[in-house]
């Protein structure tokens, strides 16, 4: 699906100005509410209807007709087994939308099937880590419904990320102070694995990987217990987690199984390994013909060198063609040392 979405929709280039890029709505979440209401500040940012035209779009671009009108009353049967607080915020995401359970429940797996993306973590001379990603979506809709979420706790900032309305996971997010994470695809996109991915969360109790990041955000105590958790609880489906710290050589991408980790790359700043790029391929491997974003990554950040990586430079090299395409919905870039830098822009549509 990348591949022609990448020759079909084409290319956006950026010189590292912002132009007519825009920052996201920010939405703040109160967890100490009930997972019934807690999401209802979407409705302060978005119209109803524009929410359920949006869904619609992305359901039926996502999962077959044919399949939607057949898993959905399985979908509602299946809804009981829902870990709360998701299907506490799932309800209240469909009393919000004004539409069905299994509309909202097929909305969020949905979401878990296609995120092609690049993410780069990287540290500089003086040991400061710097993490930054591109989400690739091929729902245009999307840059429409990209949101920033404070998640409050005694109206605090206990975590934060990006994502979009209607979706309770996360694919980018930062813990204040002690790590960031971001999430890519692993491996071929196939419509089929949207089923796949609902049973082995439901019946095989395994934990959709955006929903891992939000609970480790609000759960993991620093770098390295993010890193053991990411590793090791099994998930509806393969992804790589790359994770970044507050510390020198706090960096490393996770290459997960279903059931465990295949593999973890860690920053080897000592052996000048000062960074790692992950895009949806295993790093040991070479990426498909056609897809050049990590030969482009690695080639601009060895020519920006590591006297010179900053939150400013690491946001140009995820600017480049075709590290940044016309599929990719946003840029995020933070560091956990540093939390109130965390920034996210959303990349503008392409005409074509």
């Amino acid at each position: 699906m990348l591949r022609v979405s990448l020759l079909l929709v084409g290319l956006w280039v950026s010189t590292g100005a912002t132009g007519d890029q825009l920052a996201p709505p920010t939405v703040n979440i109160s967890l100490d509410q009930s997972p019934e209401v807690r999401w209802a500040p979407l409705l302060k940012v978005f119209d109803v209807d524009f929410l359920q035209r949006a869904a619609a779009e992305v359901i039926d671009s996502t999962v077959p007709k044919w399949l939607h009108v057949i898993v959905k009353p399985l979908v509602r049967a299946l809804e009981k087994y829902l870990p709360q607080p998701y299907a506490g915020e799932i309800r209240g995401l469909a009393s919000h939308f004004g539409g069905s359970l299994s509309d909202i429940i097929i909305l969020n797996f949905a979401y878990e099937v296609s995120a092609f993306c690049t993410s780069i973590v990287a540290q500089d001379k003086n040991g400061n880590v710097f993490h930054g990603r591109n989400l690739d979506y091929p729902h245009a809709v999307l840059r429409n419904l990209t949101i920033d979420v404070l998640f409050l706790k005694d109206g605090q900032v206990a975590y934060r990320g990006t994502t979009f309305a209607g979706y309770v996971g996360l694919w980018t997010g930062q813990s204040p102070n002690k790590f960031t994470v971001s999430g890519d695809q692993r491996g071929s996109d196939h419509w089929w694995n949207w089923w796949k991915n609902v049973v082995s969360a439901m019946l095989l109790r395994r934990t959709p990987v955006s929903w891992l990041v939000r609970e480790t955000l609000e759960e993991a105590r620093n770098f390295q217990d993010a890193v053991m958790r990411l590793s090791k609880i099994p998930i509806i489906t393969e992804v790589y987690y790359i994770v970044g710290g507050v510390r020198a050589g706090e960096g490393a991408v996770i290459t997960r199984d279903r059931s465990g980790p295949a593999d973890i790359w860690p920053l080897e700043p000592v052996n000048r390994e000062w960074f790692r790029v992950e895009t949806n391929f295993d790093h040991w491997l070479p990426p498909p013909a056609w897809d050049h974003r990590r030969d482009a990554a690695i080639k601009a950040l060895n020519a920006t060198g590591q006297d010179h990586i900053t939150m400013e430079t690491l946001y140009k090299v995820l600017s480049l063609y075709p590290v940044c395409n016309g599929v990719t919905i946003y840029t995020t870039l933070m560091s956990a040392a540093t939390p109130d830098r965390y920034h996210t822009l959303v990349r503008p549509q392409l005409s074509v």
